[in-house]
């Protein structure tokens, strides 16, 4: 009774651990990808480059500062002095101060539209991939505080250089015509990404999954197995731990959507146009979300094979059900002649290995899968309930062994 107790006490142990390092286990690993695979940082961000709202932020940004350095009020100036010298009549030259309003406006126009055809180009989208991929060691600079890069942390802000795309405008602008953009002073060539007071406590936070990587998620799998071989019930231990990690998969996606709710309050109008920064939020933890949303699809079929697999009414119904329908199918097959005589026969008789192999492929293929989605778990889960009722079917469509009779010959009679 005594070792029962322990084992019990050692399980919930275990699982509770297994339970609580399993979000950070999650967002470690997602950190460490991010670091570590320029290919997967460079995925990340790209879509940056073409999100309409983005684009929008980066293009109101170079137009309100290069529009800053277009002097209207002197053009204005040279104007009334060259009406006055013609002998206008003062009326007329005190109004001209009214046209700096309308050069400014057309000013701005003929700037933003400049702006916008670079930002939306092909060619600044592939610049902003070259530069993130020869810059990847922004993303470890956000996370220690350092600066130097494309994408540096300050204080409380995170902010990105643009001054490739503002060198771009500058030049399009004397193509089209403004002989005098590049006599514009040099300008703050950030966009600030993110501001928070929280930031100092986020990077420590970061540093720290940044260092144990890849390890933590192999500790959470390891705690919940423990558990399970602990448990007096191993099916029932391997459904408690799927369940509680998937109730912390939930709580992970809850709490990323309330810092996204918490982020986007943090940025103001004044450092960011609210859908840029929604799109910057979005971009950047599409894939933890991803890899939270594969973890609770993997809880869930899981808990439900742990429930398929066990004494209750309706599993027991559920598998009664399988197994007549692919007897069935297999016994149609032997009848059209497709009889599978001795394989059959060892499918039907080693039933527990061969399903175990199945499964262990399975569970092989999505550890080999770099990154799995839903939907790959989807496509795995498929795949092996499909082989493993083909099995079954196979395994029922094996000849029976023919009863011994008399030889050829006609029967012998009974002496009457």
């Amino acid at each position: 009774m005594r070792h029962h107790r322990l084992r019990y006490a050692a399980t919930s142990v275990l699982l509770v651990l297994a339970f609580v390092l399993a979000p950070l286990g999650v967002v470690a690993s997602w950190l460490d990808s991010q670091i570590a695979n320029t290919d997967r940082y460079v995925q990340t961000v790209a879509p940056l480059a073409r999100n309409p709202a983005v684009q929008d932020a980066v293009t109101n940004r170079v137009t309100t500062k290069v529009v800053s350095y277009i002097d209207t009020a002197k053009v204005t100036d040279a104007l009334k002095r060259a009406l006055q010298k013609t002998g206008t009549p003062p009326a007329v030259v005190d109004k001209a101060d009214l046209l700096a309003g309308a050069l400014k406006s057309g000013a701005t126009s003929a700037v933003h539209a400049v702006a916008n055809k670079v930002v939306t180009s092909d060619q600044f989208a592939d610049v902003w991939n070259a530069a993130n991929r020869r810059a990847h060691a922004a993303v470890v600079n956000v996370l220690t505080g350092k600066g130097g890069s494309a994408v540096e942390a300050k204080g409380n802000t995170i902010s990105l250089n643009i001054g490739t795309a503002i060198d771009q405008v500058q030049k399009k602008l004397v193509d089209e015509g403004f002989k005098r953009a590049d006599k514009i002073p040099d300008i703050n060539k950030t966009v600030v990404l993110v501001k928070t007071d929280k930031l100092n406590k986020a990077q420590n936070a970061m540093r720290l999954l940044g260092i144990v990587g890849v390890w933590l998620p192999v500790l959470v799998v390891g705690l919940a197995a423990l558990a399970v071989w602990s448990g007096p019930s191993h099916r029932i231990a391997m459904m408690s731990a799927a369940a509680g990690i998937g109730v912390m998969m939930v709580v992970l996606l809850v709490a990323l959507a309330f810092s996204r709710a918490k982020y986007l309050d943090s940025v103001g109008p004044r450092v960011q146009s609210p859908q840029a920064a929604a799109a910057v939020y979005d971009d950047l933890v599409r894939f933890l979300q991803q890899s939270t949303r594969t973890v609770l699809v993997l809880s869930v079929i899981i808990l439900i094979a742990g429930y398929l697999y066990g004494p209750g009414r309706g599993a027991r119904w559920i598998r009664s059900v399988t197994v007549r329908g692919t007897e069935c199918a297999g016994r149609g097959l032997a009848r059209g002649g497709l009889r599978t005589n001795g394989p059959g026969r060892w499918l039907d008789g080693h039933r527990g290995w061969t399903t175990g192999i199945v499964i262990g492929a399975g569970v092989l293929a999505l550890l080999l899968w770099n990154f799995p989605t839903p939907g790959v778990v989807a496509l795995v889960l498929g795949i092996v309930v499909f082989v493993l009722l083909l099995l079954g079917i196979l395994a029922a469509a094996r000849t029976a062994p023919v009863p011994p009779g008399p030889g050829p010959g006609p029967p012998v009679g009974d002496g009457g």
